[in-house]
C-alpha cells in the first residue's frame, strides 16, 4: 500500500491547472510552482521575485521530449543514457518545435518566456508524482510550465514547511509529498543542453551526470563546482 495517491494528486493537481490555477507539486528534485494560464505564470513570477530573463521550464516525460525536442542521434542516445539507463533527473535543454501541439498551446508571452533561440528546457524523470502528471500532459495537450517553489535565488525548497509564505500563499493546489528524494544535494535539476554538451546548472546527481557522458560517450564536462574550488 502506497502513502500517497500519485495519480489521484496528479488529477487533482493538473485539473487547478488546466482552469488556469496554480499548483505547487513535488519532484525528486524539490517542489515546483506550475501556472496553469499567463496571468498565474506572470503571478508566480511576481511573488518569486524573478528576474524576467530567467526561462521558465516545461515539466515533461520522455514521450513528450522526443516529440518536442529535435536531437540529433548522439543527443538522443545521451538523454536515454541519463534517464532511462541510470535512471537520474535531467533538466534537458535542446532545439524545439515550436510548432507542436504542446507548445502551440501557449500564449506567444508564455512560449517567449520558456524559449531561448528555440531552445526548451524539460525537467525529465523527477519521480512518480511528475511521471503521472506528465502523462496527463501529453494525454490532454496541456502543458506544465514553471520553476521552483520559492523566492528567487532563495533555495530550492524540499519540503513543503520550508517553501515561503508568500509562495504558498498564491498556490490554489498544494501538493505535499514530504521530504523529497534528492534533498541532500540542496540544488535543483541540472540542466545541460545534450546538443552542445553546455552545463547550465550543476544541480542535483551532476557527478552521476558527468559519469554517465564521460564513461559511454568520452565527453568530459566541467568537474562540480566545489572541486574547482579546490575544496
Amino acid at each position: 500500500m502506497s502513502v500517497f495517491d500519485f495519480e489521484g494528486d496528479a488529477r487533482r493537481a493538473f485539473d487547478v491547472l488546466k482552469s488556469g490555477g496554480i499548483a505547487i507539486v513535488p519532484n525528486d528534485i524539490g517542489y515546483s510552482i506550475l501556472g496553469g494560464s499567463p496571468a498565474a505564470l506572470q503571478r508566480i513570477f511576481a511573488t518569486k521575485g524573478r528576474a524576467a530573463s530567467k526561462l521558465n521550464a516545461m515539466v515533461g516525460n520522455a514521450d513528450i521530449e522526443r516529440e518536442l525536442h529535435i536531437l540529433s542521434p548522439r543527443g538522443r542516445d545521451i538523454v536515454a543514457a541519463i534517464t532511462e539507463d541510470y535512471d537520474l533527473p535531467l533538466g534537458c535543454i535542446a532545439p524545439c518545435r515550436v510548432d507542436h501541439p504542446l507548445l502551440r498551446a501557449l500564449t506567444p508571452q508564455a512560449l517567449a518566456a520558456s524559449t531561448r533561440d528555440d531552445t526548451l528546457v524539460i525537467l525529465m524523470n523527477a519521480g512518480k508524482f511528475h511521471a503521472a502528471i506528465t502523462r496527463l500532459s501529453l494525454k490532454e495537450n496541456h502543458p506544465l510550465i514553471g520553476s521552483s517553489a520559492n523566492r528567487s535565488l532563495s533555495g530550492t525548497k524540499f519540503t513543503v514547511e520550508a517553501i515561503e509564505p508568500e509562495i504558498k500563499s498564491i498556490a490554489d493546489v498544494i501538493v505535499d509529498h514530504g521530504l523529497q528524494k534528492f534533498h541532500t544535494y540542496q540544488a535543483s535539476s541540472t540542466l545541460l543542453n545534450v546538443e552542445t554538451l553546455e552545463v547550465v546548472r550543476m544541480g542535483s546527481c551532476y557527478e552521476n551526470i558527468r559519469y554517465v557522458v564521460d564513461r559511454h560517450f568520452g565527453i568530459v564536462l566541467p568537474p562540480p563546482a566545489r572541486a574547482a574550488a579546490g575544496r
